[in-house]
């Protein structure tokens, strides 16, 4: 891999291009040599003001300047630094050029440009007063780094956002900042702006909308913004906000009380703020906010001034006397000694002192002193009106002298109704000691169920795919902030008619903050883009093999990231872990690669693991799978998505098999069509149909697909040992769809090719599906033989040459449709010891698919040997065991026998509601298989409810897909059942009931199924009793009880014999 430095990267920029108005007819009137001195005036004016807004100068185009903001090093809101330094770039250009108020037009000294190193105005010649400059500003992604050769090489930004910036900037007037849209979202609210319209720009095709910015807001940060907007209500901070509640409830009572509150960016510390403040202004109190700014770090004391201007409602065009004269009331109704403190607080706020007041003779440190001295006493006399709340924001952006006044009012604290509350970031460490009346309180991230809620309070009612709600709450990782900004993304892109479950990229809006984060990290940022190429989380050992670094520096990089706090470390090199902190500070590192570099990297990755890490290659194919594709070689990455494919179903993995096998099917369909690529498609279509079984149903759509397409490609192929899954998957389908006849010829290819192979396997897995489908026919002595033949060659643990990968073991299938037979056929105590077996094998393989199975098989045999209890707990076992791993099929046949019992209990409406929805569930996917016997359990629960002929409506219906699908299995029981409901309705429906029984009894016996024979004549014998018909009942009765040799303890055989004793 590339050993060099990183020479260009990716990343959110904001470009400014100010260009000076009338340069070429300045020229024709000004000498060279004055053209140059005011050109260079106009470049140190504006270089100043950039400078400290932390913009970056590119290139100096002639009269125009070409800045950055956001590179080489990214600030959290560097659009509205660029703005604010476009304004300021405008004022101060204006008060160059301007005659001088106090010289007029001759040269001498005069005050300067505010925080700027520019010539005095009147050093400029006459011609040159009035210089305008024109600004534009848009925001987009670049790919920056050095161009050119040699010793002209420059740091420039490619792409199309810095010819949008130049071409905004030739919409604007003489001295106005004009904005493109994709600026303005991210500093709506901080200035006062005018909708430009979407003028015509050249060269750039979709039209933008433009905004002239008039002037700052009044708004103090981005939150304040927000809060106007309207809040989210607050979520998961109930303990922060009790503990906030009683500090308050202390102060009101006498007790001044401070609160710490700590956090990272977008914790929530000032939504909490805010929520206190609400509740103290609801109760007439007054809640004070004092915010430090990164702009006046070397400011002092600028967060007080700024509350001094807010309390004493200064505006910005106010004459200086008009201010000193509301500063003069203030001080009066404070009662404090005008001589003393008048000058103190005119100096500080830059006011001139009113006539007949003198400055104070006191020496720098002195005066320092006695400002601080007025600052406390003024703060404390707010508290001392009432009981007040002061919020001092962002103390890590504090300049020294505001936390040395800070220090000096909190040891007053006590004393005062007041609550202090310090917001800060991690960074900052307070220099405060423990108190009594200090509280500490750091705000830790929100987890996955109060996320879900506050995403669903952000979409008000509109329902996001709970995917998409998993992904926002997984790539936030908590962080309220994110949270918000990544759910109003994903609502926008659906408003703007894109779709919701595209792969969730980071917000604009978080872009500058989240790239500042690793800007500051300096070399280390290197190491935490190999990091975020090898994932969210990676080894140490990995790193190191993938790393340019010896071990040192990479240790002493890894130790600046969690330092950071951006990666959180387990253990120690060489066995330590490594975990980005936030996915999105993960997405940021990798995005912020180009992409060629991405894919040098990933490539080497890849061969590493192969290479170097064999164990880690076998037990994770997707990670080696993923790293080639992202590499772009597309023919090494198929072979591995089939790997880790194969691997998911094997180890009951189905969504992740899914999504490993379709992503090689889909890089698969890039490459040129040749037999190699025929070959791949089919070893990756027959596990995805397998996969699609076990998570839909064994009749849905994409089941069918999948091994129809795989059947087509073994057409093509010719003989090819992928036949025999693939007969496999699509003898279930059809079986399950109710196609029975489509279904045994499959199950007859099957078997036939397992015998021609004399492959015991697939003979097994022949025998299997064609036992499995004569079940479902009815023909219960057939199935009980290819049953029992699969069952033996299980037990002989055959191999075989044919990869068929069953959705469940055989052998627990082949035992439990045994089970069902031999219970059929009259041996209900063999059925017993077979489901047994059948659940006693399921659970030594640990197989969840199996074990679902395997308490369906036991559950069903229960409750047709009568024994309930026993049935309904293993109808609950197998709905715990589906719904924790995801088996819709099985989960819904579950939902449908608890509906059952709870009808059986007297829930009716409850119960019939539980069991509509799983028949629902069961059916939705296409499953045939099964639904009259659905059908007949719903007529059953009518029946027990008195609903006769609801009951009998669905009996019709069952029989009626009896007769289109073949599924005899059933037919023997439903006449049964709709003998016994006519029953209820009178003796009108006699003769139609007896007539049911007669038809069951000549189901059963031509089925040989002698314990639905023995079910059928207990029925018609105790129809005959009532009729007188004694004889003709015993006969018919004993004739099939007599037949039997087990079972005598169960409930049919007994109520058989007590009704022949009766009858006797």
């Amino acid at each position: 891999p590339n050993t060099q430095p990183l020479l260009a990267e990716r990343r959110q920029l904001t470009v400014m291009f100010c260009d000076l108005v009338g340069s070429t007819a300045l020229s024709t009137q000004l000498d060279p040599e004055e053209l140059r001195e005011v050109i260079r005036a106009y470049q140190q004016t504006s270089a100043a003001i950039i400078e400290r807004f932390g913009g970056h100068i590119a290139q100096y185009l002639g009269d125009g300047l070409l800045v950055y903001f956001g590179y080489p090093v990214a600030h959290e809101d560097d659009a509205a630094r660029a703005v604010r330094s476009g304004l300021e770039i405008i004022a101060a250009l204006q008060r160059l050029s301007s005659p001088s108020p106090f010289q007029g037009e001759g040269r001498g000294e005069g005050s300067m440009v505010a925080q700027s190193n520019a010539p005095h105005p009147n050093l400029l010649p006459r011609g040159a007063r009035g210089l305008k400059v024109r600004i534009g500003i848009h925001t987009g992604l670049v790919v920056v780094g050095e161009m050119g050769g040699g010793s002209r090489q420059e740091q420039l930004a490619l792409g199309e956002t810095p010819n949008i910036a130049a071409r905004v900037q030739g919409a604007a007037n003489p001295d106005e900042v004009v904005i493109s849209a994709a600026t303005y979202r991210l500093v709506e609210g901080l200035f006062v702006c005018e909708d430009r319209g979407q003028p015509a720009l050249k060269g750039v095709a979709v039209p933008l909308t433009l905004y002239r910015v008039e002037k700052e807001s009044d708004a103090q940060s981005r939150f304040q913004v927000v809060a106007r907007q309207g809040l989210t209500p607050l979520v998961g901070r109930e303990h922060e906000y009790g503990l906030l509640q009683d500090r308050w409830q202390q102060v009101r009572d006498g007790a001044g009380q401070i609160v710490l509150l700590g956090g990272e960016p977008g914790i929530g510390k000032s939504r909490l703020v805010e929520a206190l403040k609400e509740r103290v202004e609801q109760g007439g109190a007054r809640c004070l906010e004092l915010r430090c700014s990164p702009y006046s770090r070397n400011s002092a004391l600028q967060p007080v001034i700024e509350h001094l201007q807010r309390m004493l409602h200064f505006r910005p065009d106010e004459a200086p006397e008009s201010k000193v004269e509301k500063l003069h009331q203030a001080l009066s109704e404070y009662r404090f000694p005008q001589s003393e403190t008048l000058p103190l607080f005119t100096a500080l706020l830059s006011l001139p002192l009113p006539a007949g007041v003198h400055p104070l003779a006191l020496s720098p440190q002195k005066q320092k002193e006695k400002t601080n001295e007025a600052l406390v006493a003024w703060l404390c006399e707010e508290a001392k009106q009432q009981a007040v709340t002061y919020a001092w924001e962002d103390l890590h952006w504090a300049d020294p002298s505001t936390l040395e006044l800070l220090t000096l009012l909190l040891a007053q604290v006590p004393t005062l109704r007041l609550l202090a509350i310090l917001t800060y970031r991690p960074e900052f460490t307070p220099p405060w000691g423990a108190h009594s009346y200090l509280s500490q309180l750091t705000l830790s991230r929100l987890g996955q169920p109060q996320v879900e809620v506050m995403v669903a309070k952000l979409t008000g009612g509109k329902a996001l795919p709970p995917e998409i709600v998993r992904q926002i709450a997984s790539k936030t990782d908590g962080v309220p902030l994110f949270v918000e900004e990544l759910t109003k993304t994903v609502l926008e892109s659906v408003e703007s008619g894109g779709r919701s479950s595209m792969p969730l990229g980071i917000p604009a809006t978080l872009q500058d903050a989240l790239m500042a984060r690793l800007d500051r990290l300096g070399p280390a940022k290197d190491i935490a883009q190999l990091g975020a190429t090898l994932g969210r989380e990676f080894t140490y050992a990995l790193l190191q093999a993938v790393s340019p670094l010896h071990a040192e520096a990479l240790q002493h990089g890894l130790r600046q990231l969690v330092e950071a706090e951006l990666v959180y470390q387990s253990g120690v090199p060489p066995q330590a872990r490594y975990l980005f902190k936030h996915a999105l500070v993960q997405d940021t590192a990798y995005q912020s690669l180009l992409k060629s570099r991405r894919q040098q990297l990933h490539q080497h990755v890849a061969q590493v693991l192969v290479e170097q890490f064999v164990d880690t290659a076998e037990s994770q194919p997707e990670l080696v799978a993923h790293h080639y594709t992202e590499a772009g070689l597309i023919a090494q990455a198929v072979p591995y998505w089939q790997k880790a494919g194969e691997r998911a179903v094997d180890r009951s993995a189905y969504i992740e098999g899914i999504s490993h096998l379709t992503k090689g099917l889909e890089l698969l369909n890039t490459l040129p069509e040749t037999t190699d690529r025929s070959h791949q498609e089919l070893n990756l279509q027959t596990p995805l149909g397998l996969a699609f079984m076990a998570t839909k149903s064994y009749a849905a759509p994409e089941v069918g697909k999948a091994y129809t397409r795989a059947r087509e490609l073994c057409r093509q192929m010719g003989e090819t040992p992928q036949l025999a899954p693939v007969l496999y998957g699509l003898w279930i389908f059809h079986l399950v769809r109710g196609e029975l006849q489509t279904a045994y010829e499959a199950a007859e290819q099957l078997l036939r090719l397992g015998q021609n192979t004399q492959d015991p396997a697939l003979t097994m897995e022949g025998h299997h599906a064609l036992g499995q489908i004569s079940y479902c026919m009815g023909k219960f002595a057939s199935a009980q033989e290819h049953l029992e033949e699969a069952i033996t060659f299980y037990d002989s643990r055959p191999s075989s040459s044919y990869a068929i990968r069953p959705v469940q073991n055989p052998g627990v299938m082949c035992r439990g449709y045994a089970a069902w037979c031999l219970w059929h056929l009259g041996y209900p105590d063999q059925a017993l010891q077979r489901v047994h077996e059948s659940f006693a094998l399921a659970q030594e393989l640990s197989h969840p698919f199996s074990l679902a199975f395997a308490l369906n098989f036991a559950s069903n045999l229960h409750q047709w040997r009568k024994e309930q209890q026993l049935a309904q707990e293993r109808a609950e076992a197998m709905l715990a065991v589906s719904s924790k791993h995801g088996f819709p099929l099985v989960v819904a046949s579950g939902t449908f026998r608890r509906g059952a019992r709870l009808v059986s209990q007297g829930q009716v409406e409850e119960g019939l509601a539980q069991m509509r929805q799983g028949m629902e569930t069961y059916l939705a996917e296409g499953t045939s298989l099964g639904h009259p016997i659905l059908l007949g359990g719903l007529a059953s629960a009518h029946g027990t409810v008195g609903k006769i002929s609801e009951g009998l409506a669905l009996l019709t219906e069952a029989l009626a897909v009896v007769d289109k699908t073949g599924q005899r299995v059933y037919e023997a029981g439903l006449y049964l059942l709709k003998g016994t409901l006519l029953l209820k309705i009178g003796d009108q429906k006699v003769a139609e009931a007896e007539a049911c029984f007669h038809q069951a009894l000549d189901v059963a016996r031509h089925q040989e199924a002698k314990s639905l024979e023995l079910q059928a004549a207990t029925s018609l014998a105790r129809l005959w009793q009532h009729q007188g018909k004694q004889q003709e009942a015993h006969t018919l009765l004993s004739e099939i009880y007599n037949w039997f040799t087990e079972g005598f303890d169960t409930k049919d055989l007994q109520e058989a014999k007590a009704l022949i004793e009766e009858l006797s």
